[in-house]
């Protein structure tokens, strides 16, 4: 989670994904159903454009059929056009059956490119001139499309007359069609799934730059969300950084009471204290002066924990470690100059920045630094370092960025059973060193409000104290 709450990466990626995944199962449906309507449409065209040329060839064996002086039927085959008639099993055959009431007598008549099979056609009731259609199995296993006719020569005669036409040439065509409309279609999809990616990537560019501003401000390289950004984006960019302006204000107005608070209640306490030292009642000047001090810790302690509440966790801040560390350094120069304390760099690395709050920064520095000088012999080392995940940084996929100040000095240092006493409130190991014993304890609080750790150990040496803080780095 970012220090603003969003993850807008994962966000960005989830709803290009998202739309993505959805342009594909819509296309794809569509053209599934294209697909399937064009196929039928085409299946439904060339069977009447095969029923109508089998209509045609009903016409004309119906003109070419004629009764002779016996009563019989005779069909002229020689003046049928069609040279399949004659070829056996062409694909094109012809059949008459007389109808008499109650029963068929199938094939009274056939073509002769039936040869010696017959057209079974199911039972039927024709009226006179009307045309049927049917579908059955043909000669050596194929499929036929047949028409049927009633042919009524005179009041006594009755015939049906048969025309039928292999759809082996119908169902190639149709396979034919469906291999071409599916690698079509295929082609189609590809088409529409790039056109789709480049609409979804030119419809989320502004997204993308709007990601890059947030990591900007996340990162502490700009306070606010600039950029150009189209009207739909604009109104979020607006009131997003309204927030990031009402967030300052919030910031200042606590600092200006935290600031009013202390003076308003520090005045007083001076007052006392003065009071308490002229006074020639050595127990209540003890009691009071035991009281002023114990109220001011209070004041301090309430003060700081007030000001980190209201500073930690603001976007786009960031705090040079090194030149803070510095600046403390000459302080501490100055403070213990008597006491020629040497303090050392044993590696710092300038491009370390804080993610936080400078008065927040310099508060834990400079405890952690002035309780190393306090009680150092005679040197002070100081390290800084880029940290990541516990490794120091350097690698690209180095997950969460931080960074770790080691301050280390060569006292008396304390023991294991010490180290966490000294980080509670108000505890202090030794009370002929002047402090309130605050100093540590707040750095752990600051600590753990910005996420980081603080720890205490002995140097590698064998003496002294080493006290670390890893906390959030901005990137650089």
């Amino acid at each position: 989670m970012t220090p603003l709450g969003l993850r807008p990466h994962s966000l960005l990626g989830s709803l290009r994904f998202r739309l993505l995944a959805a342009t594909l199962l819509g296309l794809s449906l569509a053209l599934v159903l294209a697909g399937l309507v064009l196929n039928g449409l085409f299946h439904e065209h060339v069977l009447r454009q095969f029923e109508k040329s089998l209509a045609q060839q009903l016409t004309q064996v119906t003109a070419r059929l004629s009764v002779n002086a016996q009563g019989q039927p005779v069909v002229d085959a020689l003046a049928l056009s069609d040279p399949r008639w004659q070829r056996p099993l062409s694909g094109l055959y012809w059949q008459l059956d007389e109808l008499t009431p109650g029963q068929v007598q199938p094939g009274v008549l056939r073509s002769r490119s039936l040869w010696d099979t017959q057209l079974v056609l199911p039972p039927d009731v024709l009226r006179d001139g009307e045309t049927h259609a049917h579908e059955l199995p043909g000669p050596g296993d194929t499929r036929l499309r047949v028409l049927e006719r009633t042919v009524r020569p005179d009041e006594r005669l009755r015939w049906r007359l048969s025309v039928a036409g292999d759809l082996k040439d119908t169902h190639e065509a149709v396979a034919g069609f469906q291999r071409v409309l599916g690698v079509s279609l295929a082609a189609l999809l590809v088409l529409l799934l790039a056109a789709a990616w480049a609409q979804v990537a030119l419809g989320l560019r502004p997204l993308q730059a709007l990601h890059q501003s947030l990591q900007s401000v996340r990162a502490g390289r700009s306070p606010r969300l600039q950029g150009d950004f189209p009207s739909e984006v604009q109104p979020l960019v607006s009131d997003f950084n309204s927030v990031l302006d009402r967030n300052d204000e919030v910031v200042s107005r606590a600092r200006t009471q935290a600031g009013n608070l202390a003076h308003a209640l520090k005045t007083p306490l001076t007052v006392l204290a003065q009071a308490a030292h002229a006074s020639e009642d050595s127990g209540l000047a003890l009691l009071v002066k035991e009281q002023v001090q114990a109220a001011r810790r209070h004041i301090d302690w309430h003060l700081a924990r007030s000001r980190m509440a209201a500073t930690v966790g603001l976007p786009g801040q960031r705090v040079p470690v090194v030149s803070t560390l510095q600046g403390l350094v000459r302080v501490m120069q100055r403070v213990h100059a008597d006491r020629g304390l040497s303090i050392s760099w044993d590696d710092a690395d300038a491009q370390v920045q804080f993610a936080g709050e400078a008065q927040d920064l310099q508060e834990m520095l400079g405890n952690v630094l002035d309780n190393a000088c306090q009680w150092a012999h005679s040197a002070v080392r100081i390290r800084v370092m880029p940290w990541a995940d516990g490794v120091p940084t350097g690698t690209r996929d180095e997950g969460p960025r931080r960074c770790r100040i080691d301050i280390e000095d060569d006292g008396p240092g304390m023991s294991p059973a010490q180290m966490p006493q000294v980080l509670q409130r108000g505890v202090r190991l030794d009370e002929s060193v002047p402090g309130s014993g605050l100093g540590l304890a707040i750095v752990r609080d600051l600590v753990d409000v910005y996420g980081g750790e603080l720890s205490l150990q002995t140097p590698s040496s064998g003496a002294g104290l080493q006290v670390t803080l890893v906390l959030p780095a901005a990137m650089p």
